[in-house]
């Protein structure tokens, strides 16, 4: 292989992992910005040991919306 296109493949290995932690860290200051300022009142855990199926809901889809943003770095 000529090694031009290693230090190629490399460099887009190396950008698709920045974005990949870049995002993941936003995605996770998105999820507690929501739970500090629009979720004052709710306490997630708690509602899950009371077995509520919306806030589980809600916190699985909190969990999912970082998830695809992580596989769209990692997709490149």
């Amino acid at each position: 292989m000529d090694m031009q296109f290693l230090l190629a493949s490399f460099a887009n290995l190396l950008l698709s992992v920045t974005y990949t932690i870049i995002s993941l860290f936003c995605g996770v200051y998105a999820i507690k910005m929501i739970d500090r300022f629009l979720l004052k009142k709710i306490d997630i855990e708690e509602e899950l040991g009371k077995n509520n199926i919306s806030v589980a809901i809600f916190a699985a889809s909190l969990l999912l919306f970082v998830a695809i943003i992580i596989s769209f770095g990692l997709r490149a």
